[in-house]
């Protein structure tokens, strides 16, 4: 309450005093003179702001009382109550006064504090200032002296001879040392006289080097008319020899003339030439290497830039008309730079590949000249036209043909990594976008062009090794050639499949007996979304065996009321890499490899001893191989299958096997593996 007093008694001083006027109605001087008025501005500097934050909290507290007072008293109701109510709004008023003056006092300290930092501010950049100053006026002097320091005389230019060698080699009449050795500036001048005269002497040596030129010349074009009238007599020669070139199987005109094309074929490309051109002639006949596209355009890369004088003479016509020209848009400029980024070089490399069948592959390379890689385009020419056949429908595809030729390249995505940074400057996400139009950039090409991207980082230069290239070209030819070959055995072997029929060859029927009952009825395409939604698939996923570059199929094996479902994942790397199958079989109920024993032996009879059925060399029969095992097994597993006595009636597949036991092991495996040429099955 002290305090309380104390401010009100502050508020009332504010008031301002009585002013006494004279008759004209105006404030007398000495009364003007001796009156005090009160100041919150000069209180603002004798109090403490702290006991003002800390009398503004006590105010606040005493407030809120008196109010939840006030408040408890209206809520009574009382008559006595009445006063109490009107001394506690009093106290109340006294207090909020207290508040409003506190308000006023802190608003003075802020407008104090701004003007305070806005005289600090100023006197701040009055140094700042004065500092610019001085800092340009030492940088004027720093420039002035580092131009007397960098000065350079023209002698400075010019290489001199060495000391010790001035004096070995020039005589006393120049070099005259002693002067010259106490005297550095005399010693550049003898210097430079000796330069002079060393000069002088070259000059005359060059009149005469001219003149030897000259006869030199006279003489090299005596020969060259001689040699240029040799040329037609050749050219008459080489057409007169071509009978016999054709005759002999020596086509030396054909070859010189690929020869000089192939000077204006780039480092990859020239490299992949000539080692396709060595094998080919070494190792392989039917091998044959062309270059194609357009020389001219080829030459005019390697043409040095023209004098552009004459395009300067024009220069103000050409911007005169190219500002009449709208300026393209930020989308045709991504576009022009994307074309640019993915231009091939006008020549081109061409391998074909003949086959003992008479079937050809044809091999296209390009080169992309800004990606610093090589592309590959596939045509296949079959020998005999093909029946048509769904489910072979991709075997054939020029882009699905050549995938993971090598295994994991799919030849997808670039193997240069500084493509990458490339793509991104012109908003190219991936080339997979522009591989219809350009060739797939597969990892065994670049190594046929003698190019290798050993890291992971942006190389500087990539250069063309003829050693890379010789190391793999004969084993990629003999990739290309059997991948050829096995797909067009896949093609025919699927249309027979479609129709139910399951093509054995003579050197394969040992291996199953002369009776299977069991027949295919149903075989397609799947894709590899189904192939990942079947419930039998997933062991062989967990594994890493289906990819989605595998091909994948679907198989329907009935006898009777059993039907036996199957899927097939193929790789591309067929036969080298065997397919996989997964078995469900639908008899009296759903059973696969996780709940019956026998379904998981089946599979492995024809996943895990798959090379049983391989066949003769080079194997393209282990896929018809495999389906005609799997109806022999079905028959093995119906057959050996328990008969209910309590029905009346034959069996639904009564014994034909011969089984030496038809059960074995806690599993009560049946007995699957055949054995030629007894005739009986037997187990593992």
């Amino acid at each position: 309450m002290p305090n309380q007093i104390e401010m009100s008694s502050d508020s009332l001083k504010k008031r301002k005093p009585k002013v006494n006027r004279n008759e004209d109605g105006k404030r007398g001087r000495h009364d003007e003179q001796e009156g005090r008025y009160y100041s919150e501005e000069a209180e603002v500097d004798v109090r403490d702001p702290r006991e003002d934050y800390q009398l503004y909290k006590d105010t606040c507290l005493d407030l809120q009382r008196l109010m939840s007072e006030i408040q408890d008293l209206k809520n009574k109701g009382g008559k006595d109550s009445a006063m109490e109510i009107e001394e506690k709004k009093v106290q109340s008023c006294v207090h909020f006064m207290t508040l409003k003056k506190l308000n006023r006092l802190a608003h003075i300290r802020l407008k104090k504090a701004r003007d305070q930092t806005h005289e600090a501010k100023q006197k701040v950049d009055a140094y700042h200032l004065q500092l610019q100053n001085l800092l340009y006026e030492v940088m004027h002097l720093q420039k002035e002296i580092t131009k007397c320091l960098e000065f350079k005389s023209k002698h400075e230019e010019i290489e001199l001879v060495s000391v010790e060698e001035f004096y070995s080699e020039a005589p006393a009449t120049i070099s005259k040392p002693e002067i010259t050795s106490t005297d550095s500036h005399q010693q550049t001048l003898s210097r430079l006289d000796w330069e002079l005269e060393q000069r002088k002497r070259l000059a005359e040596k060059y009149k005469e080097c001219l003149a030897s030129k000259e006869k030199i010349l006279k003489e090299i074009e005596i020969k060259k008319e001689y040699l240029n009238s040799l040329q037609p007599q050749l050219n008459s020669i080489m057409q007169a020899s071509l009978p016999v070139q054709e005759y002999l199987s020596m086509p030396f005109d054909c070859m010189h003339k690929q020869y000089e094309t192939a000077r204006h074929l780039p480092p990859p490309l020239y490299v992949l030439f000539v080692q396709a051109s060595a094998y080919s002639q070494a190792c392989d006949r039917k091998l044959v290497v062309t270059i194609e596209g357009n020389v001219e355009e080829a030459r005019a890369l390697f043409k040095p830039p023209e004098d552009s004088q004459d395009d300067e003479s024009d220069s103000d016509a050409e911007e005169e008309q190219t500002t009449k020209r709208r300026r393209p848009t930020l989308g045709v400029q991504l576009d022009d730079k994307r074309k640019e980024m993915l231009k091939r070089h006008p020549l081109c490399v061409t391998l074909t590949l003949k086959c003992k069948e008479g079937s050809t592959l044809n091999l296209t390379f390009y080169f992309l000249m800004n990606l610093n890689i090589l592309t590959v385009k596939v045509k296949i020419q079959p020998a005999l036209e093909l029946s048509t056949a769904i489910s072979a429908g991709d075997l054939l595809n020029p882009d699905l043909i050549l995938s993971c030729l090598y295994q994991g390249d799919d030849g997808k995505t670039t193997p240069n990594p500084a493509n990458r940074y490339q793509f991104d400057k012109i908003g190219i996400l991936s080339l997979n976008d522009y591989i219809s139009e350009l060739g797939h950039p597969y990892i065994w090409v670049q190594t046929m062009g003698g190019l290798h991207f050993p890291t992971d980082q942006p190389q500087p230069a990539v250069i063309a090794d003829n050693a890379l290239s010789a190391s793999h070209m004969e084993k990629t030819i003999n990739l290309l050639r059997a991948r050829l070959l096995s797909r067009l055995s896949l093609h025919r072997q699927f249309a027979s499949l479609e129709h139910g029929s399951i093509p054995v060859s003579l050197e394969c029927q040992t291996l199953f007996p002369a009776k299977v009952i069991s027949r295919l009825t149903k075989w397609n395409v799947i894709t590899y979304e189904d192939y990942l939604a079947l419930p039998y698939t997933k062991d062989v996923i967990e594994c890493g065996l289906a990819k989605e570059t595998d091909q994948y199929f679907y198989l329907l094996i009935e006898r009777g009321t059993a039907k036996l479902n199957g899927v097939v994942v193929l790789n591309p790397g067929y036969c080298a890499v065997p397919p996989v199958f997964s078995l469900c079989l639908n008899w009296k109920g759903e059973r696969s490899s996780s709940n019956d024993d026998n379904i998981r032996v089946m599979e492995s009879e024809v996943n895990v001893y798959f090379k049983e059925l391989c066949g003769p060399p080079p194997g393209f029969q282990l896929l018809t191989n495999q389906i005609q095992r799997l109806c022999m097994l079905l028959d093995v597993y119906l057959e050996t299958e328990r008969h209910d006595n309590s029905v009346e009636g034959p069996h639904e597949f009564p014994p034909e096997k011969i089984c030496l036991r038809l059960l074995r092991g806690p599993s009560r495996t049946k007995p699957f593996k055949y054995n030629y040429p007894q005739g009986f099955f037997s187990h593992r």
